[in-house]
């Protein structure tokens, strides 16, 4: 996974898990706007152009991170935690991503009012959910019913 604001904590939520180091092969945290260039490959003009807290910004550190880890799936997290704006972005806005081979979402979970832990606590939740939802499709139809390998 790739964490922005997230600082590490959703890659502590996984490696939490009982058997995680059959699934969980690492991460990165990029805090810095410039590590999300140079480690994840995300595009300097869209970061220049869209700053750090960006749905594009998202899927691009998903993407990064998958290649990166050599994994089938990638998850990032980027936004505002507070208790200052991050670029145009107030705090409380998140997107969380994640990315396949063949496909990539990012959700934007409604803004959270609270101090920075809870922001990030809610980030963590909302990747974790995304990637559920992607591996356990719904009734509707979510996802693409894959099962983990990595």
């Amino acid at each position: 996974m790739a964490e922005s604001l997230t600082g590490g904590l959703l890659a502590a939520a996984l490696a939490d898990a009982p058997g995680a180091g059959t699934v969980f092969r690492g991460g990165v945290v990029a805090y810095a706007t410039g590590l999300k260039r140079e480690l994840l490959g995300v595009d300097e003009e869209l970061l220049r152009a869209e700053g750090p807290v960006d749905p594009q910004v998202a899927a691009a550190m998903a993407d990064g991170v998958r290649r990166i880890c050599d994994t089938t799936y990638g998850l990032a997290t980027t936004g505002a935690a507070g208790p200052e704006p991050q670029g145009d972005a107030e705090p409380g806005v998140v997107y969380v991503a994640l990315a396949t081979p063949t496909l990539t979402l990012v959700d934007r979970p409604s803004p959270v009012s609270g101090d920075r832990h809870a922001v990030q606590q809610r980030a963590v939740r909302s990747a974790l959910e995304l990637f559920r939802r992607t591996l356990r499709p719904s009734a509707d139809g979510g996802g693409d019913g894959a099962a983990a390998d990595e």
